[in-house]
């Protein structure tokens, strides 16, 4: 191995695991019941997606500086095909049919945002300690989030805030309006969890902004501003969920919240996933063993709950091993991240690490049952064709990255 090539061998190598952890959890949820199809398509798009990688890791970083405007408008404009002439799928209209194929425009717009963000914050001029730029990568985030929301598709809107938040702390975003960007959705979900969830997240609120005051030394009225707008957003999620969502709207939002509201319906997945990691013990039941993903008692286990399956079958020892390849991962992101001069590079970074992060964080946690579920896959894990692709070609920009790092060491 040559001298620099280190830190692109210790991103491929965990990366090549989570994917052979991924096939080995789908064949073991797919095997007993005839649909070893998802097995194959995932070795396929699994294919696809490494040369994807190969390609983006070998061009020109600064011809992918050039083509982020072109990629994130296609995005746009699939995010709006998909309004259109899409697929519905558990009532989102979220799939684009091609030729016999469906990807999900979603997917690939988190990776169109964050190489056009990772370019606007490039240019020169641009600060994001400035009002205007900092509302000019909000509405960035903002246009894919809406036009996700009206398929409707919560999850995959959500991953955006992530990545936004992520790439605006690293840029320098101004603490107060960057705040001012998290704390909002955060207002409107505390909004629908109860007057006590309200309570809490209100005193948090002001002890965030009282430290603002104390040792930022902010003006009252910006402040003032802050729990304004989260006041104002609270209060019109609330209104709506009690005036204008339908019956059968209002149950859809509270099984979401609350699995047990509706443990035969909507809550089945995420306390069958829960007995499932549970069942593991220490070391798990041994491969293709597991009972809960042999008998199938976890519909779909191969897409968005796939961690059960080597929670169930490796155990506690098994969930504590990937999450420390997961880790390790993470741990090489950053390390690249802070020895990389530009600011297109390192934000690309960020952008991706932020992706990753939040997918398995919410992924786990739907898993666990620590949070709603919300559909997010666990990535190089979970079946799925477009997400596995854009998470190569995600692979494939950290590499060329970490490429341009050597050449200047």
């Amino acid at each position: 191995m040559r001298k620099g090539q280190w830190t692109e061998v210790s991103i491929i190598l965990p990366v090549l695991l989570l994917f052979g952890i991924g096939l080995l959890s789908i064949y073991s949820a797919t095997h007993t019941a005839a649909l070893q199809v998802y097995f194959v398509k995932q070795l396929s798009f699994g294919a696809v997606g490494i040369v994807v990688a190969l390609v983006l890791w070998l061009l020109p970083i600064q011809m992918l500086r050039h083509w982020a405007l072109g990629a994130y408008g296609i995005s746009i404009l699939l995010l709006l095909a998909v309004l259109v002439v899409g697929k519905v799928v558990y009532g989102a209209r979220s799939w684009l049919v091609i030729g016999g194929l469906s990807l999900q425009p979603a997917e690939f717009a988190k990776l169109g945002t964050i190489l056009f963000l990772a370019a606007y914050v490039h240019r020169p001029e641009v600060s994001l300690q400035t009002v205007r730029d900092a509302l000019v990568v909000a509405g960035i985030t903002a246009l894919p989030v809406l036009l996700i929301l009206l398929q409707p598709d919560f999850g995959s809107a959500s991953v955006f805030f992530a990545i936004a938040t992520g790439m605006s702390l690293w840029g320098g975003m101004d603490l107060l309006l960057l705040f001012l960007l998290v704390s909002l959705p955060f207002a409107m979900l505390l909004s629908l969890l109860g007057d006590v969830a309200l309570i809490v997240g209100a005193i948090i609120l002001g002890g965030v902004l009282l430290l603002f005051w104390i040792f930022e030394r902010r003006s009252v009225i910006a402040l003032l501003m802050v729990l304004l707008l989260n006041i104002a957003a609270a209060s019109s999620v609330r209104w709506v969920y009690q005036h204008v969502l339908k019956p059968h709207q209002k149950q859809r939002i509270d099984a979401f919240l609350d699995p047990y509201v509706d443990p035969y319906g909507s809550g089945y997945h995420v306390i069958q996933s829960m007995i499932a990691v549970g069942s593991g013990g220490l070391l798990g039941k041994g491969f293709l063993e597991g009972t809960q993903t042999q008998l199938r008692y976890i519909p779909k286990q191969w897409t968005d709950f796939i961690f059960c399956v080597p929670a169930e079958e490796f155990g506690f020892a098994g969930g504590v091993t990937l999450l420390g390849i997961y880790g390790f991962l993470f741990w090489r992101l950053l390390r690249l991240i802070r020895k990389t001069r530009s600011v297109f590079e390192s934000m690309l970074v960020i952008g991706i690490l932020s992706l990753w992060f939040y997918h398995v964080v919410v992924n786990i946690g739907m898993a666990l049952g620590w949070v709603p579920v919300v559909g997010i896959p666990l990535p190089f894990l979970s079946a799925g064709g477009s997400a596995l692709i854009v998470n190569f070609a995600a692979v494939g920009l950290v590499l060329n990255v970490a490429r341009q790092q050597r050449k200047v060491v």
